[in-house]
C-alpha cells in the first residue's frame, strides 16, 4: 500500500499506516510500511484510526514530523551478536 502523508491546518492524516507505536498529547509515533513517522506538538488527538484501511488521523498543533526507518522485526539478541 502506498504511503500518503496529508497535512492540512491542524489535521494530519497518514494512509498506510499499519501500526500506531504510541500516541500522547505531545507525541505520537506511526509505523507505515518500512518508515516510522514521529509527529511532535502539542494538544495532538487520534481523530480516526482504521488500520484495516491503513488510516490514521490526528488533531493538534503540530511542530515537527520526523520519518525515519523502520526497524521491522528485530533479531534475536544472541543472533545479532553471533552473524
Amino acid at each position: 500500500m502506498m504511503e500518503i502523508l496529508h497535512l492540512e491546518g491542524e489535521f494530519l492524516t497518514i494512509k498506510g499506516a499499519t501500526k500506531v507505536i504510541s500516541s500522547t498529547s505531545s507525541q505520537a509515533v506511526v509505523e507505515s510500511g518500512e518508515k516510522v513517522y514521529v509527529i511532535v506538538g502539542n494538544e495532538i488527538e487520534v481523530k480516526k484510526l482504521n488500520l484495516e484501511e491503513g488510516e490514521v488521523a490526528f488533531s493538534g498543533k503540530f511542530s515537527m514530523i520526523k520519518i525515519g526507518q523502520s526497524q521491522g522485526k528485530k533479531q534475536p539478541f544472541l543472533k545479532r551478536i553471533f552473524k
